[in-house]
């Protein structure tokens, strides 16, 4: 069953979502886009608690809750993102309005950390490789040069990223394996990379710090005009291209964070960054996302 429907509206959540009546499983993994960080909190907690609300009082057979975050919780003036409500477990603490998860004999939740994401996903506000494989291309286009235009430190030091199926494969292993449940864990392919490395074979040199924002804004007909001459899917610059997210991840230099508590929970499975991001771009290219 396929359910359209806005989260962020209790009484449309509530219509909707109170009609799976068999869920076992909720996975958790939308987030909203807002102007400020407080709003950002303040959105994506309410949605989330809205879903929550919604079909904890409707599902009686509710196994396991899944949410899935980022490694900005451990960043800055990005940690609030780990402390707002519900996104710190365990969920009863911070919903505790929600009686339901209180007396729900055998409810187990999973918090995942990923790092940045290398998936498919053509209208995410995450997706980090179908921004950039925009940014080629227009840069194709206009025979203009392939530049990084992150921060030098970003460009030299390391980095790690998340690939998607991997983080599907820990979440799947949380279900299967009841010695990992209610925990949070980082999810991350187990390496690190430079960006300088990793761009190499696609011709990306080293150049100033500019914001895609900027430099993006006014590419919208020349994306239409790539899309045409390339006989791409149609799209749109601005469901396609994330550019702050972009901007924010090649500003941020040596950031790790480390797997062992995954490992020594049981989950072992890794990815190699480079590969995963070869995958990734080169089906973008199969389903005519990019030339």
């Amino acid at each position: 069953m396929y359910i359209q429907g806005d989260v962020s509206d209790p009484n449309e959540t509530q219509a909707k979502l109170s009609k799976l009546t068999d869920v076992t499983h909720i996975f958790y993994v939308t987030w909203a886009n807002r102007p400020t960080e407080a709003q950002n909190c303040e959105t994506n907690g309410t949605m989330f608690c809205n879903v929550l609300w919604a079909v904890i009082l409707h599902a009686p057979n509710l196994k396991h809750i899944c949410l899935l975050i980022g490694a900005k919780h451990y960043l800055g003036p990005f940690e609030s993102f780990g402390k707002i409500k519900p996104y710190i477990p365990p969920f009863t603490e911070d919903i505790s309005h929600l009686k339901e998860v209180n007396n729900k004999e055998g409810l187990t939740w999973l918090v995942h950390r990923a790092n940045t994401i290398f998936g498919f996903s053509p209208c995410s506000l995450m997706n980090i490789i179908v921004t950039l494989c925009v940014y080629a291309a227009i840069c194709k286009h206009e025979g203009i040069p392939l530049k990084f235009l992150g921060s030098k430190e970003a460009w030299e030091n390391y980095s790690m990223a998340s690939d998607a199926n991997l983080i599907v494969e820990q979440q799947i292993w949380v279900v299967v394996d009841p010695k990992a449940r209610n925990e949070a864990f980082n999810c991350n392919n187990g390496d690190v990379f430079k960006w300088r490395h990793l761009w190499k074979n696609y011709g990306f040199k080293e150049g100033e710090k500019v914001s895609l924002v900027e430099l993006m804004k006014d590419k919208g007909q020349v994306l239409d005009e790539t899309v045409r001459e390339n006989q791409l899917q149609p799209t749109k610059l601005e469901d396609i291209g994330v550019w702050w997210f972009v901007d924010l991840m090649h500003v941020i230099g040596d950031f790790v964070d480390s797997i062992n508590k995954s490992k020594e929970y049981g989950f072992l499975d890794f990815r190699n960054s480079e590969r995963s991001l070869i995958a990734w771009i080169d089906k973008m290219k199969i389903y005519k996302i990019v030339p």
